[in-house]
């Protein structure tokens, strides 16, 4: 048989939204936004009710409230300003309001029953309950309104008294919350800064940027291109392993097992006898050397993300120093990292499943703190879905509590539940799909699961249509065409996107039959030509400063698709709540052929009727078309501009 409750909470409580698994894993949002929850709320009777919304900074000792409205059929709803960056929680209660109960009761009788005198008693003993809570001016205040009730003494002026709206509203704000219920969840909303919700990234190999043939680059030539990056419109600058790469079983060139004499290795074999994951490579410089880097990126406007690799090399000092970290064979040896069909000859793998799990979190913690310390604020962590979940929710929270303002990008191009509760776990931001989603049909479903599912409450999408481990087919095969309708797409579909260097020069060379780069920046130092013939940096220039001046593109979920009767032609809009910034995008989608579509354009969305007049202004090339009606003729030729982007105005 069922115990007896310990509290008798009878308001049910239900369908709160938003939640996630239960509670399990907090909602995601951006400083500055307003929290709407809604749930449902209701109770056997007639009694009235009211719900109120709880929330306090997870470290703060009391909550903080607010009413709950009425929206319909037992929904409420409420809001709050998540006016930090911290991780906030939630959660609701609610409790009867006795007197506006008894109020509403008494309205009822009145007329209808001729004694209300034991009525009349039980709102007089509610009036002096609810005068002895109070302190102050509301207290006085009752005091006055206890006063006139005594002193008249005919039951219609008493019911009078009860029935002023100002006496139920002073009553409501001191009596006891009867039969008070709360929700059994303390749900958790992690806010972060801006930038987790939106900017551009660039990455480079910090030893490709020198300027001699044959010479490696240097920290201090990454600092003489920060002008180049930031005037081409990006926000984070990037920097695959910065870390000292081992010697033994060091990669060649295109992933040989064997080097030559001179060839650099992988950066992502990480630790030698210059040191492992808290130092740098010597032949990029000094720590001091990434330090006046770290300096002068925040100076040109932009921030420094470190590549955070679990890897060691069998030169680490990881592994002479904490042997028992790494994966044993039985006969002793340490097994090398792999990722099927994928080998790595040259990295040990991490056992997290070993005895000393829990100095290996530690020490990952350790690394993070002496990178923040050293000015970097966001971390792409290297194939996350290759360690447990829960370790990284463990670090990333501790990392949070002190630094709210850190930002963690998971690589992970797994199976989708993984990618889904990394995401819940903690990361800020993750990879995605994007990247091989190439027709008309499969970005509009991908997109719609984004944005419009539970996804919206958790994943940030961050679009990079290449990576160093990733040039697709469709950009080897259709060249500039390619490479510029794929930019268009990473950049105005999400609020967040990146590109490998060497994509504004639209490098296509692969190894036959894979997505990896010939002469592959993993394994070698590359000197780019960075005004090669047919580069799109002017155009890449162009799309980052529109991303800046229309908030509509710094926003993720308003996105909406509409209609064109072309199916390789991707017609898609966003704009902002006061329909102040209001933007459609067509993409031809086809990099081989011209295509024309006729779109309907949603004029009731935008407040426009059939016959008015607007214009649609072509933000690329420039040009103004004044428009009557909804429908609209494009045509797009891929070898001159694949992509159109209008700013509709009216």
């Amino acid at each position: 048989m069922p115990k007896l409750p310990k509290t008798l909470q009878t308001i049910v409580i239900e369908n709160v939204e938003p939640e996630l698994d239960g509670g399990r894993y907090p909602i995601k949002r951006i400083v500055g936004e307003t929290f709407e929850v809604t749930a449902d709320i209701f109770k056997e009777g007639h009694d009235t009710i009211v719900g109120i919304l709880r929330y306090k900074i997870h470290n703060n000792k009391h909550w903080q409230e607010t009413p709950m409205h009425h929206v319909d059929n037992d929904r409420w709803a409420a809001s709050f300003l998540l006016a930090e960056n911290a991780r906030y929680l939630y959660s609701i209660g609610a409790y009867i309001k006795t007197f506006e109960t008894w109020r509403i009761e008494l309205g009822k009788k009145n007329g209808v029953i001729a004694d209300l005198s034991s009525e009349l008693l039980e709102g007089e003993a509610q009036l002096k309950d609810a005068e002895s809570r109070a302190k102050g001016p509301d207290k006085t205040i009752l005091k006055e309104w206890l006063k006139k009730w005594t002193t008249t003494t005919s039951q219609d002026g008493r019911i009078a008294i009860a029935l002023d709206p100002a006496l139920g509203t002073l009553v409501a704000q001191h009596e006891q919350r009867a039969a008070w219920s709360t929700y059994p969840q303390e749900l958790a909303v992690v806010v972060d800064r801006e930038r987790a919700r939106y900017g551009a990234w660039y990455e480079i190999f910090p030893r490709s940027e020198g300027t001699d043939e044959g010479q490696g680059g240097t920290f201090k030539d990454c600092e003489a291109r920060l002008p180049i990056i930031r005037d081409m419109g990006f926000d984070v600058l990037y920097l695959t392993p910065i870390h000292p790469i081992g010697e033994t079983n060091r990669k060649g060139r295109n992933n040989s097992l064997t080097s030559q004499p001179g060839e650099p290795g992988s950066p992502w074999a990480i630790g030698s006898r210059h040191g492992g994951h808290d130092a740098v490579e010597p032949a990029l410089g000094t720590l001091e050397d990434f330090d006046r880097l770290t300096k002068s990126v925040h100076e040109h406007g932009m921030e420094i993300a470190l590549d955070f690799a679990i890897n060691a090399t069998p030169d680490h000092p990881y592994v002479t120093q904490h042997p028992e970290w790494f994966k044993q064979r039985p006969d002793g040896t340490i097994k090398y990292a792999e990722n099927p069909p994928k080998k790595y000859e040259d990295i040990y793998g991490f056992d997290f499943y070993s005895e000393a799990w829990q100095e290996i979190w530690q020490e990952m913690k350790r690394v993070f703190l002496f990178w923040i310390q050293h000015g970097v604020k966001i971390f792409r962590v290297d194939n996350p879905h290759t360690k447990p979940v829960i370790f990284w929710e463990w670090v990333i929270r501790e990392i949070q509590q002190d630094h709210p303002d850190v930002i963690f990008l998971a690589e992970a191009f797994t199976k989708p539940k993984m990618m889904g509760v990394l995401a819940k776990a903690g990361f800020t931001q993750s990879y995605t799909y994007f990247t091989w989603r190439n027709t008309k049909e499969e970005m509009t479903e991908y997109l719609t699961e984004l944005t419009q599912s539970e996804m919206k409450e958790y994943f940030r999408p961050n679009f990079f249509p290449n990576t160093p481990d990733i040039l697709p087919p469709i950009l080897q095969e259709a060249g500039q065409p390619a490479f510029k309708f794929r930019f268009f797409l990473a950049a105005t579909l999400s609020t967040t996107y990146g590109i490998y260097n060497s994509y504004e020069i639209c490098e296509n060379r692969a190894i036959p039959g894979t997505e990896e780069y010939q002469d592959s920046e993993k394994y070698e130092i590359r000197h780019w030509d960075w005004e090669r013939e047919g580069n799109i940096r002017d155009y890449i220039t162009r799309l980052n400063h529109i991303r800046r001046d229309n908030p509509a593109l710094q926003s993720f979920t308003n996105l909406k698709f509409y209609e064109s009767n072309n199916e390789h032609i991707l017609f898609y809009g966003k704009m902002t709540p006061d329909t102040r910034n209001i933007l459609l995008f067509l993409v031809n989608m086809d990099p081989y052929h011209t295509q024309e579509g006729r779109l309907i354009i949603p004029l009731e969305e935008f407040g426009i009727t059939e016959t008015g007049t607007y214009h649609l202004h072509e933000l690329i090339q420039g040009y103004r078309h004044e428009v009557v009606g909804s429908e609209y003729i494009i045509r797009l030729d891929p070898t001159q501009e694949p992509a159109a982007l209008f700013s509709l105005e009216y």
